[in-house]
């Protein structure tokens, strides 16, 4: 499973990842018809960055992931916002698994999440996000172009803190579809350096497969924004909206 070894150390290898300007452009995507929701998930929210991002501008927020180490690392995030911000509620929960105690105002599924979900299990994720979304609600996500997952075939990449070396190995997959990380994290133990290894799996969804997903759950007034010409100015990634409209007249 990913996000185990990786888990403790993956706030100091994003560390380049703007955060605020993600959390900019989906508080505006998430807005729809200009009513500001009041409970928004956010879905695979890692260790929770752009979750207590939300919480801590006033929004109640539920954080859902499958990896427990990454939502440890999210509960204590959260437990440092100021007094008075509503904590957010985590749940250890697959995205085909999704299953929450009412309804939401909005959901989002930030940096690649939706990536991890393998082609045959869209509709689903979709179907229960469409039970769970308010109706008239706005579900947003970001996916990697995948053009953008093609081109990583072969390369290498290396981050380092002062406590953890990482080395990244990117293969893409023509079978799956898909781009295969080997991730080797080398973490220090006192005066000795600890190895760990993580196989990541990312999809490249095509907005063609992404749309008919969406709209078989329900789904409707989808838009596609490049990422190049949003708040995040990146290029590699390709943002959606689309409105819950079960339950709609």
């Amino acid at each position: 499973m990913a996000y185990i070894t990786l888990a403790s150390s993956y706030d100091g290898l994003t560390r380049d990842v703007d955060y605020a300007a993600f959390a900019d452009l989906y508080e505006r995507l998430i807005a729809g018809d200009g009513r500001r929701p009041s409970l928004v998930l956010d879905l695979a929210c890692g260790t929770g960055t752009l979750t207590c991002l939300f919480s801590a501008r006033g929004y109640e927020m539920i954080g859902v992931d499958a990896s427990p180490d990454m939502l440890t690392e999210a509960r204590e995030k959260a437990d440092k916002l100021p007094s008075g911000t509503v904590r957010p509620l985590f749940l250890c929960q697959r995205m085909q698994e999704l299953d929450l105690y009412g309804t939401v105002s909005a959901a989002v599924c930030s940096l690649d999440g939706l990536d991890y979900v393998p082609p045959e299990d869209l509709r689903e994720v979709f179907r229960r996000l469409g039970l769970f979304i308010e109706p008239g609600g706005v579900f947003a996500f970001d996916v990697n172009k995948p053009e953008k997952l093609r081109a990583l075939d072969g390369e290498v990449f290396l981050d380092e803190t002062d406590d953890a070396y990482c080395v990244w190995r990117a293969e893409w997959d023509e079978g799956l579809a898909a781009c295969r990380y080997g991730l080797d994290l080398f973490t220090r133990e006192g005066e000795l350096w600890e190895r760990g290894f993580e196989e990541h799996i990312e999809y490249a969804h095509t907005p063609e497969t992404l749309t008919a997903a969406l709209r078989e759950a329900g789904f409707s007034d989808i838009r596609l924004l490049d990422g190049a010409d949003t708040e995040t100015r990146d290029a590699g990634r390709l943002f959606m909206t689309a409105k819950n409209t079960k339950g709609t007249t």
